[in-house]
Parts: C-alpha cells; sequence; structure tokens
C-alpha cells in the first residue's frame, strides 16, 4: 500500500524486498514492479483488492482481519451471514457479509478454508464462480475428522488433491500451516516474521498471494509446485511452527 508518508514507503519497500527474494528462491527472475502481479501493480490496487473468503472461522476469520486492516475489500461468508455480524464489525467498513457464492463472485482473490471435507463441495457449487480467479486453499485433511478421503489427499499431497476438487482455479496453497491464534499474536511481529510457506503452479497467482502474505503480517516462502505443497502438509515438520523464513528453507531444503 503506498502513502505518502515514509512509514507507507517503508511497508511498500520492503514488501518488494520480499517478493523478490521469494521469486529469486524459485526463479522468478522478474523486476520487482512485475513481481506485484496484475492485483499489486500498485499499492492503492493492492489496497483495495476484493477478496471473498469461504469459510469464515477461525482460520478464515483470523486472516481475513488482517487482510482488512491492510485495507482490502472483504466479503466474509458462511452459510449463516448473519452469525458474522461481530466480526464484520471489527474488520472496519469495508467488509460484509454474505453466502458462499457471493464471496465466490465478489472475489478477485478467494480464500477458501473450510473443514477438508467440505472441500468436494466447495469446487461443486463455487468452481464455476472462480474459474481463472486466483485461490488460496488452507484446509488441512484429517483422517479421523475428514476419513478416507483425507487420507487419500495426504497420500497423493493435499496440493495435488485440492486441485482437482477446484479445476480451473489458479490454486495456491498458503495459511494452512499456521495456527489461528499465530495469526492473531504473530502478524507485524518486531524482528523477523513468522514465514508462511506457499506453493502453486501460476506465477502470477504466487505473486499475489505473496502479497497478500506480506500484508497480512509474514514473510512469504515459496517453496515451489503445488506437488511441493505436500512439504508443509498437516503432520510434516513445519507444520505450526512459526518459523522464521530462514528456518523454514533450512528445514525444507530450498
Amino acid at each position: 500500500m503506498t502513502r505518502p508518508d515514509r512509514k507507507g514507503e517503508s511497508k511498500q519497500s520492503r514488501r518488494d524486498f520480499l517478493l523478490s527474494a521469494g521469486a529469486a528462491a524459485t526463479g522468478l527472475a522478474l523486476a520487482p514492479t512485475l513481481l506485484l502481479g496484475r492485483l499489486g501493480a500498485a499499492g492503492a490496487r493492492q489496497a483495495s483488492t476484493r477478496i471473498g473468503i469461504i469459510g469464515s472461522g477461525n482460520i478464515g476469520g483470523a486472516v481475513g482481519l488482517k487482510w482488512a486492516e491492510a485495507g482490502h475489500e472483504i466479503l466474509f461468508s458462511s452459510r449463516h451471514p448473519e452469525e458474522l455480524t461481530e466480526l464484520v464489525e471489527r474488520a472496519g467498513p469495508k467488509a460484509r457479509a454474505g453466502l458462499p457464492a457471493e464471496a465466490a463472485e465478489f472475489g478477485e482473490v478467494v480464500f477458501i478454508a473450510v473443514p477438508y471435507a467440505a472441500l468436494p463441495q466447495v469446487g461443486q457449487d463455487y468452481a464455476p464462480l472462480m474459474q481463472g480467479k486466483v485461490v488460496i486453499d488452507c484446509g488441512n485433511p484429517y483422517p479421523r475428522r475428514d476419513g478416507p478421503m483425507a487420507t487419500e489427499a495426504l497420500a497423493k499431497g493435499t496440493g495435488v488433491a485440492s486441485a482437482e476438487f477446484l479445476p480451473g482455479v489458479r490454486l495456491v496453497r498458503a495459511f494452512n500451516a499456521i495456527g489461528s491464534r499465530s495469526v492473531e499474536r504473530e502478524a507485524h511481529r518486531a524482528g523477523e516474521k513468522v514465514a508462511i510457506p506457499i506453493a502453486g503452479d501460476d506465477e502470477d497467482a504466487l505473486r499475489v498471494v505473496s502479497a497478500l502474505v506480506v500484508d497480512a503480517g509474514f514473510d512469504p516462502v515459496v517453496v515451489g509446485p503445488l506437488a511441493r505443497a505436500r512439504d508443509f502438509d498437516q503432520g510434516s515438520a513445519v507444520y505450526v511452527k512459526d518459523l522464521t523464513a530462514a528456518e523454514l528453507r533450512e528445514a525444507l531444503g530450498i
């Protein structure tokens, strides 16, 4: 977000630096202005990004609030949007509540934060509304909760499995390896930030999500394509460890 004061300039410079570093680590050697991508080509454009959130519980609510603080337009959704009044009030005037279909249609970026067993239905119901959009999936398969489909997803790698449920979107795995309390507590902390591992097959989508990770108060670490998302699946060595970028890269060997 570009502001006329020095604080705003510092925040923008930090974001450009992080995106440049993350891209270089994965071979995306592009100029900093290009690294912000279509939605972040200028600070003002980044500040007005429309984000639809499907699933506004613990992690959806926590991350959504951080994006609202950064100036993004947020549509929190639920099957019972009337229950989201308090969350919307906390998020401020650029946020509102609606149904999941509204969030899928509203968002330039869509953040899916539902129990993993619900993801196939989300794809069936809303994938047509999200075609070509950047979609962030943060769900984690837990066999005891989600049943056999979770076991199958973990065997494939969650990034690969999620892509099968969400055809036609520009999918990025992110925010699955951090808990909602850490989002609330660690965002924008002093010193080295907590790293958020991300993976995706679309370079521009990775740039967009990297910028949103920075806006939420964390360091983006691009791990690689969706096939590498299994490296930070639940049960992995880096899952919910709140590592710094350097620690995360060392742990994953990248």
